[in-house]
Order: C-alpha cells, then structure tokens, then sequence
C-alpha cells in the first residue's frame, strides 16, 4: 500500500528562467582590445575564454567607433514603430480583399453560366419528343 508522508512537494521547474548578461563599459574595452591584439589564429580562443560570441564582440566595436565619430550607435534590431506595423496590415488587408473581389466576380459568373445551362437543359428536355406521350418509345 501506499502511504503519504505528509503534503504533495510543489512542482518545482527544473529550468531557471534566463537572465540577459550584461557586461560593464571597462570589461567591454578589455575584451575588445585583448580581441583586436590578438594574432588571427587566436581570437576565438579570447572568445572562448570569455564565453562570448565574435558577432557581441563586433557590435561592442561599433559602438566604440560610432562613440568616437560623436554619432549614437543604434543596433539593427529596433522595434517596429506601430505606424510602419499598420501600414503594413493595411497593404495585406487590401491585397486579401482584391482578391477576395476576384473570387466574388468568378463565382459570380459561374453561377451565371450555371443558370443559363440549367435553363437550356429544361427547354431540351420540355422540347424532346420522348416526354411527350404516346409516341411510342415507352414499350
């Protein structure tokens, strides 16, 4: 049998939510200055050690220069201004609606063409000679 031993363990997630690193100005320019030293054959080695990637190296370069010509440094992934995001929605939701307008007009004439068969066949078939009784076809 089983037995409890008191009250069921609250569920614990075993995975840390991630924390973004965040490096100080002094060790940035460390870093950067030990890379840019650094013979070609050993760069990565400096990024291994530190645990960082040659593409955060590089924008902390360009920082560093975008700092040194006066100017700011804004990285490439800035949000979306919700202008830009409603202009872009109304492009889509008139481009869906053109073709919804196309769709329309084909199931339109469809329809049309269907009609005019329909009436066609009825006139034949009012018109045929094996409806009409006692012509002798029914044996």
């Amino acid at each position: 049998m089983l037995e409890e031993s008191g009250p069921p363990a609250p569920h614990i997630d075993p995975a840390q939510k991630p924390v973004r690193r965040t490096y100080p100005a002094e060790y940035r320019a460390r870093v950067l200055a030990e890379y840019e030293a650094a013979p070609r054959g050993s760069k990565s080695a400096v990024l291994r050690r530190e645990g960082i990637y040659q593409t955060l190296v590089a924008e902390w370069a360009k920082a560093r220069d975008a700092e040194a010509a006066g100017t700011t440094y804004r990285r490439d992934r800035a949000p979306r201004s919700k202008e830009s995001s409603a202009a872009a929605r109304a492009v889509k939701l008139e481009a869906e609606n053109a073709r919804l307008h196309r769709r329309l007009a084909q199931t339109e004439a469809a329809l049309d063409v269907m009609g005019k068969a329909h009436r066609l066949l009825e006139l034949l078939s009012d018109s045929s000679p094996s409806s009409q009784p006692g012509t002798g076809q029914d044996k």
